[in-house]
């Protein structure tokens, strides 16, 4: 059935992002905040607005009673949980049907198996999809976490099983390191995810970032092509582009059917990522994870292809099926974004809340600036430091990253510092305007760069 009413379960540019997508559809919207976004734009824009809780996440975004009780409350038939916070958490999906209500994602089923890493990397297996050589399973021991990285190899990655975005990650060099490193990224993924488990796998040194979008509404399953995310800081995205420039045409195609093969295996439904590593030298790509929710950079991918994701994203979940078959869907051109935080690039990127005194955003052909900001709000302390998205579109590369810097130039966010000055500088950088990137390269050019990044 068809969503009346939709409750949005986030905050930030992602939440004004479905509130857009949904009123096309003539969606009503519901959003819910804590008492720190009474402010926000997404409150502002929403048809109606439910307060759920103070600053703390854990007391309002990550509130299931709370958030399902503002649904009742108001009527809502269904809830998009964005990004983070509850996006990926099985348990609250389960919830949603529970009550009854249209949950925008996949099942808690689906969650629950690709969320958790090792499952998904056995997902894969399964499905003839090639993964980064690491342990079997999850590893709780450390005699034989030990043992496992003796085998694969130095150097090896730790990795928490359930999470993402980074967290519980360390990477050691020899079996000293391993040692030192294994209980702090257990302690670490236990806090960020409330599961401990982690599993071990060869570390690639020269790895690019590539990830695949499909859609899936349960029976068929189509990509979108995919996106480049290799350029990193502390394994946190800062800029994507698609098509990604490194890939041949052949490879290009064996990746995507692979990510539809994993996809359709577990009969997805939703929006869906695909991430894997790829070894330009060799032309090897090897399976990581999936994330079963919308992506922050998913604009580029929207760019390129002309599809609505977010839009197919309730569409599906009202019921409806795919609206493309894969030969339908083409790309044209090339999209790069950046994400614009509220950090010091020439601190240490230490965070900077503050107030907006002012905003100029850039405009014109192929710019896309997808923001919670205006001119006077008051950057909430609480929550992670993203205040939106710059995406641009070109003809081919080198364009893109042109329109980039134009825009870069034309935008002004007074009163806070932000990452802008970064992607200024890359956007120069020899290695960036030729392709010659890796998973580690930006953290190495920080090291000599960071402190000449001000504006």
């Amino acid at each position: 059935m068809a969503i009346s009413k939709l409750l949005i379960a986030n905050r930030g540019e992602i939440a004004l992002r479905i509130i857009r997508a949904a009123r096309e559809q003539n969606i009503a919207t519901v959003q819910v905040h804590s008492t720190a976004d009474a402010d926000s734009l997404a409150v502002q824009l929403a048809d109606e607005a439910v307060e759920i809780g103070p600053p703390s996440a854990a007391k309002s975004y990550l509130n299931i009673d709370a958030i399902l009780a503002a649904a009742e409350s108001t009527g809502a038939d269904a809830i998009h949980p964005g990004y983070g916070f509850l996006a990926e958490n099985p348990a609250f999906a389960d919830r949603v049907a529970v009550a009854g209500l249209t949950f925008v994602g996949p099942s808690g089923a689906t969650i629950r198996l690709m969320g958790d890493k090792v499952a998904a990397r056995e997902v894969a297996a399964a499905a003839g999809v090639a993964t980064v050589p690491g342990s079997e399973g999850r590893i709780d021991d450390l005699d034989a976490a030990r043992a496992c990285a003796a085998g694969i190899g130095f150097p090896v990655m730790i990795k928490a099983a359930a999470g993402g975005g980074g967290r519980g990650i360390r990477v050691a060099h020899d079996l000293a390191e391993f040692e030192r490193l294994f209980p702090q990224a257990s302690a670490e993924a236990k806090a960020a995810f409330g599961d401990g488990g982690l599993y071990v796998e060869k570390l690639i040194e020269r790895a690019r970032h590539i990830e695949v979008q499909i859609l899936g509404d349960g029976e068929d399953v189509i990509h979108c092509f995919e996106r480049e995310c290799s350029l990193q800081r502390r394994r946190q995205k800062v800029w994507e582009e698609a098509p990604s420039a490194a890939l041949p045409a052949d490879i290009r195609n064996d990746l995507c059917a692979s990510a539809v093969a994993l996809a359709k295996s577990v009969r997805y439904s939703g929006a869906g990522t695909l991430e894997y590593l790829y070894d330009d030298a060799t032309g090897a790509f090897y399976f990581i994870e999936m994330n079963t929710r919308i992506q922050v950079e998913h604009p580029v991918t929207e760019w390129i292809t002309g599809i609505d994701l977010v839009g197919e994203m309730l569409r599906i979940a009202g019921g409806a099926p795919l609206r493309f078959g894969q030969s339908e869907v083409r790309t044209r051109g090339h999209a790069i974004e950046v994400r614009l935080n509220a950090e010091d690039p020439a601190n240490g990127f230490l965070p900077a809340p503050g107030t907006v005194a002012g905003l100029r955003v850039p405009g014109g052909p192929g710019v896309r600036f997808d923001t919670m900001l205006y001119a006077g709000y008051t950057i909430p302390p609480f929550y992670d430091s993203l205040l939106g998205k710059l995406v641009v579109w070109g003809e081919d590369r080198p364009h893109a990253i042109a329109r980039l810097k134009s825009a870069l130039g034309e935008l002004d966010v007074a009163g806070i510092k932000t990452t802008a000055p970064l992607f200024l500088a890359l956007a120069d950088e020899e290695d960036i305007r030729e392709g010659n990137i890796h998973t580690r390269w930006l953290e190495h050019w920080l090291t000599s760069n960071s402190k000449t990044l001000s504006r």
